[in-house]
């Protein structure tokens, strides 16, 4: 082994990773060794420029001393591959697309983005603008991927495989698939702004097909497709225009006279029509007219919508994504672990074997929780409802022509900005969803006053409905639920959206909100909406933790006064929130009233009548508070702390877990100089993330307890976190407008504000150490998995859930279709009893199937007692009747109930039968 002369370093020198000639060690020109040729071949077919090749190679040698195996092992293309892609978006020149760097180095998209994340062991390989464009790509991706395969599976429903002699050959079902496919690629493209909105794509995607179908010959499409394609032509052909007539007016006109395969196709996936045809007129016709796509033989020309995407593929330098029509190797996905996949129901018996079901599509999964929301909104108006009205009319000041104002000044400013994220011809869309987020407002407001109303016994909240905050938040909560429905992620693995630009904070801009007066709603806003699904809640938890964890701790927030107010209070040494309530149960009864109207401002020492902050109105309980200095607390203050002390022990546990459980020693160290450092040293937190400070804590205890945790091994395990970004250690702030690594951060400010504390855990007199606090669940309660009802039948126990399609060819009984299952739902509309006769007759045929199992085999289950819901109000198992006069709902909630009783008798008796043979 040896290295070539000093005197000929250079740009290829390189260290020897094999026998060398003693000539070659100490030529004085550098010769390349083949690998150095290689990476020259595959920069040359890059075209890169010459300080890409010089730099990429520079980082490449960096990364073989960090690393020795990189350079030895069958990755080195990978690794060269990697590098120059690296430095080109750093340096702003890079001179390939993305699928071109693929193929050079033969790798797929998911293996490189893989890949890349084990290159970058040193935190300081891959930087945040870096880490930006992976971001982009991969949600780009992951949206086209969805979509290509949904696109796949409906043109195998629309468009016959071997279609009649009559059909020429040039309009194969290759060439349908083909022109679709580049058609819509342009025209998201051109018209998109957002490439990872998944639901906008979608319907773009409905509004070619709709195109497409109506100029394809019906002999090639299947049914109901073909009846409407013949309708069409029967009307008035697609296809023979009239002569002078527009293509926009003629498509318009078309659409306008006749609807029946949009109709179709937003009935099979769940899509919103109006929002379809929106989208159709405002949007794709005048995609339509500027590509100056021209019909020929009923489908426009291939070569021009072809030769136009690969103009839009050069500029944007991406992913090729007309490959997806031949399932190229580079855009195939990666092998999903059966451990992955979603299991469910959950199962009663741990021995019965489990059923590993596919996972909803993305699409799907999008289009039923949009139609879940509008269900809910059904009955809702975009105006105050009769009963809020009532409220208004009671307040001493009434707020209702102040709210309407806002409702539609804010109107004009959400599609404003919604055209500016999205593009300039989706503003109307972006006023359908504004109308959808004002429904959820008022219906929400209505509730709220209502519990309200219950816990104070009052009815005039003229402090609470005249504040500005209060309903500018509540709003803006709205309309991210509506958002947020919309823009599901086509990544369900992907929780780090910070590159989605409509996805939270996005919201709090278009609002000018601060993120800790949004905090305030949050909790409140889910106890008032109990129809909102698991996915809406845990998005609001989410958003929650966001705030908690560092935009509420941005400069200018209003929490900083608070804090700095409630530590200046006169005659006392006061906490945001003392250390002792930590181990104690989270639990309060404080509501949005409450946490809006509590005291911001200390009152001063010879004040005389009531708090600044209190009214004279009857209607704000909540905000009226006792002229003693002690309760002027705020109430928003301290119990944002509880929360924030809680989300950050959990964090911390969770990390010391991956890295020093075999020391549980020092983790009640470490949580009382992070409790410590929040609570004493807030000013850290500013501009800054919780989690910095988290890891630095750890970091210095270890420090000074001689335990060998190094920042990089800390930052390796904090990568495989949930809800975790490489930005959090890569870029944090040292000083005003200077950023830099965590660990720069640890040893200039970090240190130097603490040193003394932590030098304290060394010594003999170590800090009174702060009480873990108590880790409860998530406050928002979700509904339990459905479990399976004894003796192997197909029936199933659970809480109300969406009757909709779950993917096409699976299903799941968490996800019913009406036509495949049949939904019993306590509490809704029955319908008629033909669903229990139905019921009935299922288990009837699985007892009968086990009586002829039990005949084969004598090891066979013991039957469960037959369930059995009699039409005629008898329940044959006790014999119980039913009077007359009662409904047939209570008949049926009876029957259901004592049917669940002796399920869970037989249950604990056969347990029993099993424990006493154990015994025996």
């Amino acid at each position: 082994m040896g290295r070539c002369h000093p005197g000929a370093a250079g740009v290829g020198s390189v260290v020897a990773r094999g026998p060398v000639s003693p000539l070659a060690m100490c030529d004085a020109f550098p010769r390349l060794e083949v690998g150095e040729a290689d990476f020259v071949v595959l920069c040359d077919a890059l075209k890169v420029s010459e300080s890409v090749r010089e730099k990429a190679w520079k980082k490449y040698e960096s990364l073989s001393a960090a690393d020795g195996a990189l350079a030895c092992n069958k990755k080195k293309k990978e690794t060269w591959g990697v590098c120059i892609f690296i430095v080109a978006i750093d340096l702003d020149e890079a001179t390939f697309t993305f699928t071109e760097l693929l193929k050079s180095m033969n790798m797929s998209v998911c293996t490189f983005f893989q890949f890349l994340k084990e290159v970058d062991v040193n935190m300081d390989t891959v930087s945040t603008k870096v880490d930006s464009t992976v971001s982009r790509l991969k949600k780009k991706y992951d949206v086209l991927f969805a979509l290509y395969h949904k696109f796949e599976r409906t043109c195998g429903l629309i468009y016959l495989e071997q279609p009649s002699s009559e059909i020429s050959a040039e309009l194969s079902s290759v060439l349908v698939l083909k022109n679709y496919w580049i058609t819509f690629l342009l025209a998201k493209g051109k018209v998109l702004q957002v490439e990872d909105d998944l639901v906008i794509s979608f319907q773009l995607l409905l509004c070619v097909l709709d195109y497409f179908i109506k100029l394809s010959p019906p002999a090639m499409l299947k049914e109901p497709y073909k009846s409407s394609v013949s309708a069409v032509t029967v009307n008035g052909s697609a296809r023979t225009p009239r002569r002078g007539q527009s293509r926009s007016s003629r498509t318009a006109k078309q659409l306008d006279t006749d609807t029946r395969i949009i109709e179709i196709l937003c009935k099979e996936h769940d899509c919103n029509l109006d929002e379809v045809k929106n989208v159709y007129f405002t949007s794709f016709i005048p995609f339509l007219n500027s590509a100056g796509i021209v019909a020929s033989n009923g489908l426009p020309e291939v070569e021009v919508i072809l030769k136009q995407y690969d103009e839009l593929y050069l500029k944007n330098k991406d992913i090729d994504a007309r490959l997806f029509l031949n399932h190229d190797e580079t855009l195939q996905p990666a092998v999903i672990a059966c451990s992955q996949l979603e299991r469910t129901p959950l199962k009663n018996n741990p021995n019965e074997e489990i059923n590993i079901i596919l996972p909803q599509t993305p699409v799907r999964a999008a289009m039923n929780n949009i139609q879940q929301l509008i269900m809910i909104l059904n009955s809702a108006t975009d105006k105050p409802s009769d009963t809020l009205i009532m409220y208004f009319n009671n307040c001493t000041v009434n707020p209702k022509d102040s709210i309407l104002k806002r409702v539609e000044s804010f109107d004009h400013i959400f599609q404003k900005k919604f055209a500016e994220a999205v593009g300039q011809g989706w503003a109307e869309i972006g006023s359908q969803r504004y109308k959808l987020g004002v429904r959820l407002y008022y219906r929400v407001m209505e509730s709220m006053l209502k519990s309200e109303e219950e816990r104070l016994s009052v009815q005039n909240f003229s402090k609470l409905l005249n504040d500005n905050t209060f309903h500018t938040s509540l709003l803006a909560c709205a309309v991210e639920v509506v958002m947020a429905t919309y823009g599901r992620n086509a990544s369900q693995s992907d929780s780090t959206s910070t590159e989605t630009d409509l996805a939270f904070p996005w919201i709090l801009n278009v609002f000018d909100l601060k993120a800790f007066d949004f905090y305030k709603v949050i909790e409140s806003f889910i106890r008032a909406e109990p129809s909102l699904t698991r996915e809406m809640i845990k998005h609001l938890e989410h958003c929650e933790h966001r705030i908690m964890e560092s935009l509420a701790w941005q400069s200018g927030s209003p929490l900083f006064d608070l804090i700095k107010q409630s530590k200046e209070r006169e005659g006392q040494t006061d906490q945001p929130e003392p250390t002792s309530s930590l181990n104690t149960p989270l639990q309060h009864n404080h509501t949005a009233a409450d946490l809006y109207l509590s005291p911001v401002k200390s009152p001063k020492k010879k004040a005389s009548g009531p708090p600044l902050s209190a009214p004279s109105t009857p209607e704000a309980q909540p905000a009226v508070i006792p002229q003693t200095q002690k309760l002027q607390k705020s109430t928003s203050l301290s119990l944002f702390y509880k929360k924030v002390y809680l989300l950050a022990y959990r964090r911390l546990h969770t990390l010391f877990l991956h890295l020093l459980s075999e020391h549980p020693d020092l983790e009640p160290l470490i949580w009382t100089l992070f409790q410590h450092t929040l609570q004493n040293e807030y000013e850290l937190m500013r501009d800054r993330h919780l989690d910095q400070i988290m890891m630095c804590s750890m970091y210095g205890i270890c420090k000074v307890k001689n335990v060998d945790l190094r920042f990089k091994i800390i930052v390796s395990a904090y990568k495989e976190l949930c809800n975790t970004n490489q930005e959090t250690f890569k870029r944090v702030l040292i000083r005003e407008e200077q950023y830099d690594s965590i660990i720069v951060f640890y040893n200039l400010v970090f240190m130097q504000k603490l040193k003394t504390n932590i030098l304290q855990y060394a010594s003999s007199r170590p800090p009174t150490l702060s009480p873990i606090p108590h880790i409860p669940r998530s406050p928002y309660q979700f509904s339990n998995s459905p479990r399976r009802v004894p003796a192997g039948n197909n029936i199933y126990i659970s809480p109300l859930k969406s009757p909709y399609k779950f993917s096409d060819g699976f299903q799941s009984p968490t996800k019913m279709t009406p036509r495949s299952r049949f939904l019993v739902s306590i509490g809704e509309s029955f319908g008629t009893s033909e669903k229990f006769q139905k019921i009935n007759q299922m288990l009837c045929n699985s007892e009968s199937q086990l009586k002829r199992s039990a005949e084969v085999g004598a090891a066979a289950p013991k039957p469960l007692k037959r369930l059995r819901f009699d039409i005629e109000g008898q329940d044959e198992a006790d014999g119980s009747k039913h009077l007359p006069q009662e409904s047939k709902f209570q008949q049926k909630l009876a029957e259901m109930t004592s049917t669940r009783t002796r399920m869970q008798k037989q249950k604990l008796n056969d347990g029993n039968d099993t424990s006493a043979s154990e015994e025996k």
